[in-house]
């Protein structure tokens, strides 16, 4: 996914009240941008930080300013939640997710099991593909990406929504997409959502897929690059 706008470069005063972040910009005024992201973005918001921002052309919006990503000091740190449905489909349009391959029709927000909508739904006839995508920017400090970055019961009832579809027969996958490059494998963050690691666990071994690929993340685009080793395991 290329920008097809140049993003506005600023460096973070702060994040607050989850939906809000006020950006210094290079001419030294203070705007307060949209923060698309309800987690806690635990090891990716600093202070002054160099920021991205994107600008909406809609008069209407309030915030006109998105925060895209930021950087650490090592790469940058894609956080914007409502990218990587696309992001996916993107790359499996263009094939680079052989593990995904064979599926001419593909959907996103299509509702199924309780009252969810399942991210992206990959279908050849009768034959279907169940796709959670989980956007993944939490790093342990030890080698590791992890997710959540906080308890999450919705994402552990969209495990057990899976795990209902690999029952009906069908392929049911849970993809975290990684937008950062400063960790080597990913693993569920047992410290933090002890629950939802535990189901991770339990659903794969009802025939849940479970792949994890990290983004290239930079000022002037955003691709799948590489898949990551999974390990599920807490003392992995």
């Amino acid at each position: 996914m290329r920008f097809s706008e140049p993003l506005v470069e600023g460096h973070l005063v702060r994040r607050y009240k989850r939906f809000l972040a006020d950006v210094r910009l290079c001419d030294g005024s203070v705007v307060t941008a949209h923060c698309p992201n309800s987690g806690s973005m635990k090891t990716c918001v600093g202070e002054h930080w160099p920021v991205r921002l994107s600008r909406s052309g809609n008069p209407r919006r309030k915030l006109p300013y998105t925060l895209e990503m930021v950087h650490n000091g090592d790469c940058w740190i894609g956080v914007h939640t409502g990218r990587p449905n696309h992001l996916l489909l993107e790359a499996l349009r263009a094939g680079g997710i052989p593990e995904l391959s064979g599926y001419p029709e593909a959907r996103l927000e299509v509702p199924y099991g309780r009252n969810s909508r399942v991210d992206l739904l990959l279908a050849d006839g009768d034959r279907r593909c169940y796709v959670e995508v989980k956007n993944t920017t939490l790093v342990d400090g030890q080698g590791a990406f992890t997710f959540p970055d906080a308890v999450t019961v919705r994402g552990r009832k969209h495990l057990l929504e899976l795990a209902d579809q690999a029952d009906a027969g069908h392929r049911a996958v849970v993809f975290f997409l990684i937008q950062r490059s400063d960790a080597a494998y990913f693993r569920p963050a047992h410290e933090i959502d002890p629950a939802f690691a535990h189901a991770l666990a339990a659903v794969a071994e009802r025939g849940v897929e479970v792949l994890a690929y990290r983004a290239q993340v930079s000022p002037h685009a955003i691709e799948l690059c590489e898949r990551i080793p999974v390990r599920l395991a807490a003392t992995a």
